[in-house]
């Protein structure tokens, strides 16, 4: 049976005992029932896992003492999705979700001209991407950015990667399987809003050097979109 998995930003690699957060804290002792000599995992969501057992039950401050350390290295390539704020959160959450158990490493929250929600909880969106790695037993959390304005999506560097903007309009595009993604190959991936992008904002993209790309026949919603470009992005 697996280990309880818990998320800790910012834990000392070489420390022996750790006190965790009284978050964690009750969630082991009061919720979990957990009691001393018991093991758990801790994770920091950059490539650490850390086994430790219960040296204190206390439902403000466990203490811990690590027993194993291991570190998974990050995937050799970036895969990063510009993706629009929608007006329902749930599904903007939903998809942060599965992202996540996917693999994405980089969310970009987008503010594009028909974007009509721009409200944004940045604790809470973190919150559901910690609980994702958590349940998919991953050591590796996506980096969520502050949502950006389009304009100002090319200051931000994507550094030999292969740049794609899915669209409703009908200028040519072409199918996701022409564009050759290897193991090596960093990618970012840009997805509307609800109304899609403007006119403009598509010829922006393409003079940036963004290659527009069709899913199939089927107009999805932002949210499925996204979700299916995490898949065809990562799963290869």
């Amino acid at each position: 049976m697996a280990l309880p998995f818990f998320y800790l930003n910012d834990v000392d690699t070489a420390a022996s005992v750790i006190t965790l957060n009284e978050e964690t804290s009750k969630h082991v002792v009061q919720v979990l029932r957990m009691q001393a000599g018991e093991q758990l995992n801790l994770t920091d969501g950059k490539g650490n896992l850390f086994t430790a057992q219960i040296s204190d039950a206390h439902k403000k401050h466990c203490v811990v003492k690590i027993q194993t350390t291991s570190f998974t290295p990050q995937a050799a390539r970036k895969t990063s999705i510009a993706v629009s704020l929608v007006k329902n959160a749930s599904r903007f959450e939903w998809f942060l979700e599965k992202a996540t158990e996917i693999g994405i490493t980089e969310i970009i929250p987008l503010l594009c001209e028909r974007t009509e929600r721009q409200h944004f909880r940045y604790d809470r969106m973190k919150g559901i991407l910690v609980s994702a790695m958590l349940q998919s037993q991953q050591t590796w959390l996506p980096v969520l950015h502050e949502p950006v304005k389009f304009e100002n999506l090319k200051m931000m560097q994507f550094e030999n990667a292969l740049k794609l903007i899915a669209h409703c309009d009908d200028r040519e595009r072409s199918p996701f399987s022409n564009f050759q993604i290897n193991e090596f190959s960093n990618s970012v991936i840009l997805i509307g809003p609800e109304g899609d992008f403007t006119p403009a904002e598509i010829e922006a993209a393409i003079e940036s050097g963004f290659q527009p790309v069709i899913f199939g026949e089927t107009r999805l919603r932002t949210e499925t979109a996204a979700v299916a470009a995490a898949v065809l992005l990562c799963i290869r």
